[in-house]
């Protein structure tokens, strides 16, 4: 029996008792881990293949140890231009033993919703919005002269009364359209 399943965004074909490198995963050193997105189960004959995971199937690990890797070197070079770059970095890693492949029955973890902070000050469209708003309920009310509005508000105004066409008018057109 083996699964294909994803692992901090790579995809790993697991057996039971197997040994593998993955990225650097959050937890420590015997910590319990378990993967949820399952993209393939394969048991002898039968084969099912998730779209694009199977519900239910899990993978369940145990962290061994967290370590770093072998150096590699990046090295950039322009022929004829006096370029190099010799630059290296060693990833972090973590080595983990699969202990078993559920098929089905396992529950699915949900993330936790963290609480989205209230913006106190508005944006500026939304104070652009509201003082055409406000404009264009005051110009309903009282006569005042046209001339002296944005096209902004002129367009709410006109979007008010069911003018079609407003986007590509101009300001002398809106102030006809309106009087």
């Amino acid at each position: 029996m083996y699964a294909i399943v994803e692992i901090a965004g790579q995809q790993f074909k697991v057996v039971k008792d197997q040994k593998l490198f993955v990225h650097r995963l959050e937890g420590k050193e015997g910590s319990k881990v378990t993967f949820d997105n399952v993209l393939l189960l394969a048991n002898g004959e039968k084969i099912s293949v998730g779209a694009p995971a199977i519900d239910g199937a899990q993978v369940g690990a145990t962290v061994l140890k967290h370590f770093k890797g072998n150096k590699v070197i990046v090295f950039k070079k322009k022929r004829r231009k006096g370029y190099r770059v010799k630059n290296g970095h060693r990833q972090a890693l973590t080595e983990i033993l699969i202990e078993n492949i559920l098929t089905s029955g396992a529950k699915k973890v949900k993330a936790v919703e963290k609480p989205v902070k209230s913006i106190e000050k508005p944006t500026k469209t939304a104070e652009k919005s509201a003082k055409n708003e406000v404009e264009s309920k005051t110009i309903e009310k009282d006569n005042v002269d046209l001339s002296k509005l944005t096209v902004t508000a002129l367009k709410a105004m006109a979007k008010a009364k069911g003018v079609k066409g407003i986007s590509s008018m101009k300001k002398d057109d809106l102030i006809k359209e309106l009087s």
